[in-house]
């Protein structure tokens, strides 16, 4: 009799843990569908540009946090945008996803990647106005870094709100972080194209350009010691965007151990080559790069 007892229960107890893991796999099915439907994937080739990208959340079974990224095409050109909520993991998704919905949509209505950063601001403002938490007023923002390539000029066009600055790799396998002139983050008011600054410098045919949010900086060994990303991208200044992230995983993740303190997202982005007006890829294209009067602020990231 007690063997009896002793199987039926074995028999519940198996029961029951293959049903608790069947709910886990389909809690997890659900929320990787809800976070690709967020965070589209970028595609391998967008126009003139070959990309890849790279995102390692902070939080434990997620796939995405509060670091984001997006790109479109438009016209004769493709724009880009990376950028970090304040905060990190599954809470700052609401975030994140409307400077995403905010971009996609806003991004094909605008004609200057200034008017595009102060359009953004008015949305976060707007969702801040009406989500924020009063205790957390003025505390919440969103770091970003907006780009736009254009196909038939060798340069690359960016607004900063308070991003960190790309790294620039060269055919001749230099590594460059230019100086941005640097706009406040968005979600602080400053919905003026004026309240922005444009850089535009040299990107020309085999250029690749690297985008990233602090959390790769900011990663530690467990001695507590940082991450030395410039000095380790520098070796693989050559390698294709693919290559490139591919390295920069296996590397960080080595270096931490696989325990993230914040969320990692890395966009690489090389040009292929350049169209000419009349030529190859569609046609001419009038490079963006008189908008409305600039206002130059000082650089300023503030931390996450």
């Amino acid at each position: 009799m007690p063997l009896a007892v002793l199987t039926a229960l074995i028999v519940v107890i198996c029961a029951v843990r293959e049903r608790r893991r069947w709910q886990l796999a389909q809690v997890r099915s659900v929320a990787e569908a809800a976070q690709h439907a967020l965070m589209w994937p970028l595609p391998r080739h967008l126009g003139l540009l070959q990309l890849a990208c790279l995102y390692l959340a902070a939080e434990d079974e997620a796939e995405i946090g509060g670091d984001l990224y997006a790109a479109a095409r438009t016209d004769q050109a493709v724009r880009l945008l990376i950028g970090e909520v304040r905060g990190k993991g599954l809470p700052a998704i609401g975030e994140a996803a409307l400077l995403l919905g905010a971009f996609r949509e806003a991004t094909h209505q605008h004609a200057y990647l200034l008017q595009l950063a102060a359009a953004l601001e008015r949305s976060v403002a707007r969702y801040l106005t009406d989500f924020e938490p009063e205790d957390e007023a003025g505390e919440r923002f969103v770091t970003a870094l907006l780009l736009e390539i254009p196909d038939d000029d060798p340069v690359i066009c960016m607004t900063s709100c308070g991003h960190l600055a790309p790294m620039l790799f060269g055919p001749d396998h230099s590594v460059t972080v230019p100086s941005l002139n640097s706009a406040p983050p968005l979600g602080l008011g400053l919905t003026s194209p004026e309240d922005h600054a444009l850089d535009v410098l040299p990107f020309g045919s085999g250029d690749t350009v690297l985008l990233y949010t602090d959390g790769v900086i900011e990663a530690r060994d467990r001695h507590g010691a940082f991450y030395p990303f410039a000095e380790r991208v520098a070796q693989w200044a050559d390698h294709n965007p693919e290559a490139l992230l591919h390295h920069i995983r296996r590397d960080l993740v080595a270096h931490t151990g696989g325990r993230l303190g914040d969320d990692v997202a890395l966009i690489a982005i090389r040009r292929t080559l350049i169209s000419r007006p009349g030529h190859g890829f569609g046609h001419a294209f009038q490079p963006r790069r008189t908008p409305p009067p600039l206002r130059t602020t000082e650089s300023s990231r503030p931390g996450s």
